[in-house]
């Protein structure tokens, strides 16, 4: 595992991100916080453009909570079932759904213990509606920023708790903002699992990562 990497590269680093893309989006399609916080959820072993696809004639229909329940289960179910578990995720969808109607008036709550109250709802997809919706420094750890955190010394931890640790400790407070985006989009689209795209990086130089493509 690389070794921490020091205040002064990763803020290089991530002003490195900010000049290539100064206001990096997620990539879930949404219209309000409560369809973000369904597409978060349904995210979870899928990908986005998958969620994505399916999500778009469902959110037509179904853009709050009372009308996730007026759909009803099975009409929710033919919606997503492209996406893995859907069933399971439905019935969390439709359980989440009666609980922001009954206990917060169809509003999605701006608290991690509340967000994370909700059926399907974990620390990540709490993390992710804290930041793009409520515009809050919380850092939301996938698979993508896990393995960059890692590899780059950027964020350095055993599970993703650490990792969003080393994030808050580590990145300068004015990149902590957007610091979630541009890890994920990097490791998706550049750093990434099998075939890390290393000869046309923009942080190569300052990556620790040992066993670099050429």
């Amino acid at each position: 595992m690389p070794k921490q990497l020091d205040y002064h590269t990763i803020r290089e680093i991530f002003a490195r991100f900010h000049a290539a893309d100064p206001e990096p989006k997620g990539e879930l399609e949404h219209v309000n916080a409560y369809t973000l916080v369904v597409a978060v959820a349904l995210s979870a072993q899928a990908t986005d453009a998958g969620v994505n696809k399916a999500t778009r004639a469902l959110f037509q229909v179904a853009d709050t909570p009372q009308k996730m329940l007026d759909l009803g289960l099975e009409g929710l179910t033919d919606h997503i079932k492209t996406i893995g578990l859907f069933r399971q995720k439905a019935k969390n969808v439709m359980q989440m759904s009666r609980i922001l109607v009954e206990q917060y008036g169809g509003d999605v709550p701006n608290s991690r213990a509340a967000l994370q109250s909700l059926p399907g709802v974990g620390r990540k997809t709490a993390n992710v509606v804290l930041n793009m919706w409520w515009g809050m420094p919380a850092q939301a750890v996938d698979t993508h920023i896990f393995r960059f955190g890692n590899r780059s010394g950027v964020a350095v931890g055993k599970d993703v708790v650490s990792v969003e640790r080393a994030i808050e400790d580590h990145i300068p407070a004015d990149f902590q903002q957007h610091a979630h985006h541009w890890m994920i989009l990097h490791g998706r689209y550049h750093c990434k699992a099998r075939k890390p795209m290393c000869p046309t990086c923009i942080i190569r130089d300052l990556c620790q990562y040992e066993d670099k493509t050429t």
